[in-house]
């Protein structure tokens, strides 16, 4: 994911991460591919469905086990969050896969020892406005430090 997000700047990138659901807390994932699209600003252009249907049936036909968890991007330069257009993309991944995950990866802001990277899912406004806490550690093997919500 960084070394696909380094060779776009300062342009952002995409990909498919490619892996399994462990258990109800861990997604593991083994491997990605970079997806043909670029973008400007803040947000990539939206996922090439064709390019992804053909991909994934190579996949099969190589006889790969692991499916699609989520996604990547980049932001070259300007920190780990979802913009609208990428929040519209996760909710598209979510739809086929509840727990698919996003990742975004700032290769600029990344140093030697420090890579900056996060992964995001969705929460339910009405979820939130009902009081309810859907946010909850996603791993058994990690830790979670919850953000406060202003």
């Amino acid at each position: 994911m960084l070394k696909h997000g380094r060779a776009g700047v300062p342009m952002e990138v995409m990909g498919l991460m490619l892996g399994e659901f462990v258990d109800g807390y861990t997604v593991r994932v083994v491997d990605v591919f970079a997806m043909p699209q670029s973008g400007t600003g803040v947000s990539v252009e939206a996922v090439d469905h064709v390019f992804q249907t053909n991909m994934l049936d190579m996949l099969k036909q190589t006889g790969r086990p692991e499916m699609v968890v989520g996604w990547y991007h980049s932001h070259p330069g300007f920190g780990c969050w979802l913009s609208g257009v990428d929040i519209n993309t996760q909710q598209s991944f979510e739809g086929l896969n509840q727990r698919a995950v996003a990742v975004v990866v700032d290769p600029i802001q990344s140093v030697k020892g420090k890579l900056v990277i996060d992964a995001f899912r969705l929460i339910n406004p009405q979820t939130m406005m009902l009081g309810q806490e859907p946010r909850q550690t996603t791993s058994n093997l990690g830790h979670l430090n919850k953000p406060s919500i202003h």
